[in-house]
């Protein structure tokens, strides 16, 4: 497995000496560095090399989830003792999200997660198919989510970022999840698969997603619901 070079972030000392304590116990992860303070990690992360970022969410200089975003092609791992940041989390496109006090299975957990995000650089980013344009290649980044035909439940419609559509052929969900990143795409329920990164809010059973300026509310299926929080760290 590719190695894991990561940058400590946690204005709490004993909980960065913690995180740090439980990172040295992965034979695959590299610590690179370890910040107190997030200022501080955004005047050196330029001469730094890492590929992971694992950081707390609630710091009073700089919220983290602002300071994630300024780390472009990172894989981003948040830890917070708050549930009510997921969602937000996920907009920025993290590949996890760890509830305190961090356990090392979690954390593995995450780690694996960062290596299959890194990973997708190295992968294809599209897959052909046939739709009702003719063949056509879908881009996994450009979607939003994807549900069952109102038409012909054989035929699957993908909603697109920026609120195009386009009709996939005679393709089933299984197939579909075969062919979309897993640590980017969910099942929520027996008609709806969606971009974790949409993903505005969710209660109980159901999921909120934001696609541009327009909000789409999506049933979540008790078969589907443990692999959906899973993603999320709940």
């Amino acid at each position: 497995m590719k190695e894991l070079r990561c940058i400590l972030l946690d204005d709490e000392l004993p909980a960065l000496r913690y995180l740090r304590s439980i990172c040295e116990g992965f034979s695959n992860v590299e610590v690179v560095k370890a910040f107190n303070n997030p200022l501080r990690m955004l005047e050196e992360v330029d001469q730094l090399d890492f590929n992971v970022c694992v950081l707390d969410i609630e710091m009073p200089q700089m919220k983290g989830i602002e300071l994630a975003g300024k780390l472009e092609g990172k894989a981003i791992i948040f830890t917070t003792a708050y549930k009510e940041f997921a969602a937000e989390a996920y907009e920025l496109d993290a590949v996890d999200y760890i509830i305190k006090p961090i356990q090392f299975d979690r954390l593995k957990k995450a780690f694996d997660k960062s290596y299959n995000f890194l990973q997708r650089e190295e992968l294809p980013q599209y897959v052909q198919l046939n739709s009702n344009k003719g063949k056509i290649l879908l881009h996994f980044a450009m979607i939003a989510f994807i549900v069952v035909s109102e038409v012909d439940k054989r035929d699957k419609r993908v909603i697109y970022d920026d609120g195009r559509e386009i009709m996939l052929k005679n393709i089933s969900f299984e197939q579909l999840v075969k062919l979309l990143p897993g640590d980017a795409f969910v099942r929520i329920n027996r008609q709806t698969i969606i971009a974790t990164r949409c993903v505005h809010a969710f209660t109980h059973n159901q999921v909120t997603l934001l696609v541009g300026s327009k909000s789409f509310v999506f049933s979540l299926n008790e078969h589907y619901r443990k692999d959906f929080l899973a993603m999320f760290g709940a």
